[in-house]
């Protein structure tokens, strides 16, 4: 355990975990970190903003998909140290389930959004891979 007292500048973020006939949403980040590289949809909560309008909002500008605030069930808090290599980020993350595949539309800083299969996930950025197995539980 650290005795640092510094104060730390700590990022908060939110991220989707969208299911539809076991698939999981993944948007390809366009930039770093992890440039090229499937993720969640997700991303900072903006000033004024809950971490659950944050990923309403993130679902909609990065995949093209609307989920009412009240179908998203939370699933947990991530904040395990060194998650992001630009420092402290804590992500609340939440989870929903569609009746069918709904095309997406990759935008904002997405360079690509698809549906991929449960059983062949590729590689995920920063902790993906943690927060979708903890969704999968609920």
């Amino acid at each position: 355990m650290s005795t640092d007292t510094t104060p730390e500048t700590i990022r908060y973020t939110a991220d989707v975990v969208l299911f539809a006939d076991r698939h999981v949403l993944l948007i390809e980040r366009g930039w770093d970190p992890h440039a090229g590289c499937w993720a969640l949809p997700g991303g900072h909560v903006d000033v004024g903003e809950t971490s659950l309008q944050a990923a309403v909002r993130e679902l909609e500008e990065e995949a093209g998909i609307t989920v009412p605030a009240a179908d998203l069930l939370q699933v947990g808090a991530f904040d395990a140290v060194g998650r992001d290599a630009r420092g402290r980020y804590v992500s609340v993350a939440y989870t929903a389930t569609l009746p069918a595949l709904t095309e997406p539309a990759a935008g904002d800083d997405a360079t690509a959004a698809r549906w991929w299969p449960l059983a062949a996930l590729p590689d995920l950025a920063f902790d993906h891979a943690e927060i979708v197995a903890e969704a999968v539980k609920r």
